[in-house]
């Protein structure tokens, strides 16, 4: 049996927050659809470069209101990133929540405004630890 990964696909609330913060990672709208007999849009973003790794934001124009909230049993999405610390740094800047600081020089974890954890990992070797991240304590769940 042979498998192509297509994407991972999250239901967003606000999707201009939500696009927001994951061009705050550096992806970018690939492609977009919207339904207007079925009320909602799909749009698709990825680093650049990697058209074939999108997440796809799912947001309905009424609300999820009516859907089943089963958002417990998505575990994260990952990104490989140049240097951790200016990642983080840049994003707590822009005001995201850093939940999980990168103490090791390797990983963090921080979430999307729907609640989506998103880890990031240093790419290639671990960086030397450094503060303020050394000391900075882990912020809800991450």
């Amino acid at each position: 049996m042979k498998l192509k990964y297509l994407h991972t696909m999250i239901r967003v609330k606000d999707l201009e927050a939500s696009m927001a913060f994951f061009a705050l990672l550096g992806l970018k709208e690939t492609r977009r659809y919207d339904s207007e007999a079925g009320r909602f849009s799909l749009v698709f973003m990825a680093p650049e470069g990697q058209d074939d790794c999108p997440i796809e934001l799912t947001w309905n124009w009424d609300g999820d209101d009516g859907l089943p909230s089963d958002s417990r049993h998505f575990g994260h999405l990952a990104y490989e990133v140049e240097d951790i610390y200016a990642t983080c740094q840049m994003l707590q800047n822009a005001g995201v929540t850093i939940n999980r600081p990168p103490r090791d020089g390797h990983m963090a974890f921080v979430r999307s405004p729907d609640n989506i954890s998103v880890e990031l990992l240093q790419m290639g070797d671990r960086l030397d630890p450094s503060e303020p991240w050394v000391s900075m304590e882990s912020t809800g769940h991450w």
